[in-house]
């Protein structure tokens, strides 16, 4: 039986939407107001799940100290109060979507937690707009 266990997180992060190449015209007409050039931000909220089977030993999956301090130190770290265009290593050269953004979550967990642990990424950037990685 698999089980699934899901720790909440929160973050400040700013981005302009833009593609390079296109006017800021065409870059408003695709993004709308989120292509201002001085960009804007969102107080994110993360939600990682992570599902196997419980460990007979322990009684869990993952410790869930060690999974926050996973999350931290992966993600949290390097995008909190930060412009996800400019000071994000990870996001350099990609349209910040948080599409994209949610993405790039899932992928670098990923291979930080091993095991195939990790099932999903939920990432809200405002209390209407969710976006959701899974495997």
């Amino acid at each position: 039986m698999k089980t699934t266990i899901t720790k909440r997180m929160t973050f400040c992060a700013g981005h302009r939407l833009f593609k390079s190449g296109l006017s800021d015209e065409e870059n408003l007409k695709i993004f709308g107001e989120c292509s201002n050039p001085n960009g804007h931000g969102h107080n994110y909220v993360l939600e990682v799940s992570v599902s196997g089977e419980i460990d007979q030993t322990t009684g869990m999956i993952i410790n869930l100290k060690t999974l926050k301090q996973v999350i931290e130190r992966e993600v949290v770290a390097k995008v909190d109060h930060k412009n996800l265009n400019i000071d994000v290593e990870f996001m350099r050269d990609q349209i910040p979507t948080t599409e994209v953004f949610a993405g790039k979550i899932f992928d670098i967990l990923d291979k930080a937690l091993g095991k195939g642990l990790l099932a999903r990424v939920v990432l809200w950037e405002s209390e209407n707009n969710r976006f959701e990685v899974s495997r």
